[in-house]
């Protein structure tokens, strides 16, 4: 949620970038958020100039009774009660101005950071780095849903039965390799001085608004209706609400934190795109990396995480390349983001495999997620998270890019994980 202070203090910036977020109807928003502060502050400076009255007043109440001056404390005490009827009124209309600035800056989304580029969409991303191997497959590739299927490592239709389509089950040596993969980017964040904590995998509203993900992304979470409960989409909703009304001191920053769960996501809109397999799924494994950071470190920070999920791909030998994503694609708490995504030689597609963003102050305001600085000031975090990484379209580009006649090749830094180095 962005800042008053930085609303009112810095309002054309904010406009400018939300028309780079094209975020429908900024200036009027900005302006009614603006009209909606004044008024609450206006009503706080009556209330408590009335609050003053009232204390001055009921303060001579008593010398007037004393003075014998019966009918002036009479009167006075008439003027308090008045004064007081007038407060009640006020103060629901501040309590209402303020209710409804808070509920509309709920639906305002971050500004995007300077270098985040122009656009609308995924075309206008920038491509900022390429890497990793390139690959040369048999004439006769298949694609990972029909190598699934002969090598009898995922079944998608018993999926299908048990649950319903993206809910695939993981069978073997499928099953293990996504054990596999798990165990590894667990291990190699915590060789990155990363904390592994295991959250829950359901959270309340309030948790999905600390994060963003309310209101802005409701029909997209699976809602247990009863108790009133989310499923996570991304473990960054119950690793970062760790820190919802928390004031941290300043020596515990940076803190960062590693998760691996199952994630589920409705997806809903998504059909008529490419769903087949592993590329769109409504539930799947992921290691996310959550930091909670110093403002003035927090950049070191995103650039940190960039680095520890580019040396995942290295390791994994998959073809890869990083975007800046552009203003347009960004999500709508994210103040810069950078996408990974592997290269599947069998589909001739790039897919999606981790998100790493840069939230600023926008999720911490959210959460009253603090720090106390070194002159004992009390500051807003800055908070970071990124998938490292999303198992579903790893696994496709791991068994599309190394099948062979012989089998399907295990990168070597995960055959200490699968103990096998061919799925035959």
């Amino acid at each position: 949620m962005l800042t008053l202070k930085m609303i009112t203090e810095q309002t054309d910036k904010v406009i400018a970038g939300l028309e780079k977020k094209h975020f429908a109807n900024a200036k009027e928003t900005i302006a009614q958020v603006l009209d909606l502060n004044a008024k609450r502050r206006s009503t706080q400076g009556l209330l408590d100039s009335n609050l003053a009255d009232v204390n001055r007043l009921s303060k001579s109440i008593g010398g007037l009774m004393k003075e014998g001056k019966k009918d002036e404390a009479e009167a006075a005490k008439k003027q308090v009660a008045e004064i007081k009827e007038k407060n009640k009124v006020l103060q629901a209309e501040m309590d209402q101005a303020a209710e409804e600035m808070q509920a509309l800056l709920y639906t305002i989304p971050n500004v995007p950071y300077d270098e985040v580029p122009e656009g609308v969409g995924a075309e206008d991303n920038l491509v900022v780095k390429m890497g990793g191997m390139e690959t040369e497959l048999p004439k006769d590739a298949l694609p990972h849903w029909e190598l699934a299927k002969k090598y009898n490592l995922i079944d998608f239709d018993l999926g299908v039965k048990i649950t319903g389509a993206g809910f695939p089950v993981y069978i073997g040596q499928g099953a293990r390799l996504q054990r596999a993969l798990i165990n590894f980017f667990l291990d190699e964040a915590r060789n990155s001085g990363y904390t592994e904590v295991m959250p829950p995998t359901v959270v309340n509203a309030a948790s999905g608004y600390g994060t963003g993900q309310l209101p802005d992304k409701e029909g997209q979470m699976y809602h247990c209706n009863v108790d009133d409960l989310y499923l996570i989409p991304t473990a960054e909703v119950p690793v970062t609400n760790i820190y919802r009304d928390v004031i941290l001191d300043e020596k515990q920053l940076p803190i960062k934190n590693c998760a691996y769960t199952q994630c589920f996501r409705r997806e809903a809109g998504s059909y008529g795109k490419d769903v087949r397999g592993l590329n769109r799924l409504h539930e799947f494994s992921k290691v996310e990396l959550v930091r909670i950071d110093k403002p003035e470190h927090s950049k070191q920070s995103h650039q940190e995480m960039l680095d520890h999920v580019e040396g995942l791909l290295v390791k994994l030998e998959l073809p890869y390349r990083i975007l800046r994503l552009c203003g347009g694609d960004m999500s709508f708490t994210a103040a810069i983001c950078y996408d990974f995504e592997v290269y599947s030689e069998a589909q001739k597609r790039w897919l999606e495999v981790s998100s790493v963003s840069n939230f600023d102050t926008y999720q911490a305001n959210r959460l009253k997620c603090r720090y106390r600085d070194g002159e004992k000031k009390i500051q807003l975090c800055h908070t970071l998270n990124g998938s490292a990484l999303a198992l579903p379209r790893i696994v496709a580009a791991l068994l599309e890019n190394n099948q062979t006649p012989e089998g399907i090749r295990i990168p070597k830094a995960l055959v200490p994980y699968t103990g096998f180095d061919m799925i035959k």
